[in-house]
């Protein structure tokens, strides 16, 4: 069930920022999750972190243009959901199964 929910963890220079300094960690979600099943999902594969909240939003695709010979081709890349949470005690690894 953790897998259907968490896709994946969301890492960029921002979120790595926000994980020394506060003990947040960003992940893509299935967009029909809610944040009890996104807790849920969570602690069933991290078994020893403590999460103090989730919070969740969806981020809407953007808009790619790319101009060839044949002419301006328009598209858009997908839109996701987007889970914070914050951990009260523990760390998550996300490096650990390279």
């Amino acid at each position: 069930m953790a897998r259907s929910i968490l896709i994946e963890p969301i890492v960029t220079e921002k979120m790595t920022r926000l994980t020394e300094e506060g003990r947040h960690y960003a992940f893509k979600v299935a967009k029909n999750a809610n944040k009890i099943q996104i807790r849920n999902a969570i602690q069933a594969r991290y078994p020893d972190v403590d999460i103090k909240e989730v919070r969740t939003m969806v981020v809407r695709g953007k808009r790619r243009r790319q101009f060839t010979r044949r002419g301006l081709i328009e598209g858009r890349k997908p839109s996701y959901k987007k889970a914070i949470v914050t951990l009260k005690s523990g760390e998550i690894d996300f490096f650990e199964s390279i």
